[in-house]
């Protein structure tokens, strides 16, 4: 086959041109087709939100801590003292009040007193007999005697209580010194309150007792110097002296 000097010129272009785009179109990469571009702005205004975020965070964190902390404290404030010294105390006031309570002769009883005073301690009759006069004068000493050994009895009982009340004082120091809130240290204070009272009631018992005791001595005696006045007049008054009578030597 002949070929013509025009189509071979046309062929010789069409090969240069296609040569030509083939040279001219640029070749495509993975990382240019993704087309990243970077923004510092944009970058550090993330990390600030995100740094907010978590500032936010450890507030709330800090929060939902203090608020644990106040629950525990107020349940600390709230917990009762395990320790009741109420029984001991009892016990001590009820061993007071019975040895009060067996009293000898007189008791500790405003009406009783009233008129153990209106027999036995008021003003000496001038009708009783001189046998009267000595059984109430041993009446009378027996009572003060008795209120004596009452007055004893009753010191040695609160004597007697000390060494408790020693062992509960050292008890409830140590229960309030180591009270884990506000309610127990309130409350060992109340019972260290309860205790004093419990001494202070044990003083008083030994008070009166003593008290019963002298005013019994004393009033033993007033009585006995108005009946040794009344047994001194009873001496002294004349007597109607020597009769004269009839007397039998012997008999028939």
């Amino acid at each position: 086959m002949r070929v013509r000097p025009a189509q071979a010129c046309r062929a010789a272009c069409l090969a240069l041109g296609l040569t030509a785009s083939v040279v001219s179109t640029p070749l495509i990469t993975p990382a240019a087709a993704l087309d990243i571009v970077h923004d510092p702005w944009n970058y550090t205004q993330n990390i600030l939100a995100a740094a907010r975020a978590l500032e936010q965070i450890n507030h709330q964190i800090t929060s939902l801590q203090n608020e644990a902390q106040m629950l525990i404290n107020q349940a600390r404030n709230l917990a009762s003292l395990p320790h009741s010294s109420l029984q001991q105390i009892q016990q001590s006031v009820q061993r007071t009040q019975q040895l009060l309570g067996q009293a000898q002769s007189l008791a500790f009883d405003v009406s009783e007193i009233d008129q153990a005073f209106q027999q036995r301690y008021g003003n000496i009759p001038l009708s009783v007999s001189d046998a009267d006069l000595v059984a109430g004068a041993r009446s009378r000493w027996q009572t003060t005697v008795g209120g004596l050994q009452d007055a004893l009895r009753v010191q040695a009982g609160v004597v007697g209580n000390v060494d408790a009340n020693k062992a509960e004082m050292a008890t409830l120091v140590g229960q309030s010194q180591g009270a884990m809130g506000a309610l127990q240290a309130t409350q060992a204070g109340n019972q260290l309150l309860a205790l004093q009272s419990q001494q202070l009631s044990d003083l008083i018992a030994v008070m009166s007792a003593n008290g019963r005791a002298a005013a019994l001595s004393e009033a033993e005696r007033a009585t006995a110097a108005e009946q040794g006045r009344e047994q001194r007049r009873r001496f002294l008054t004349p007597g109607a002296g020597y009769q004269a009578g009839n007397a039998r030597m012997f008999t028939n």
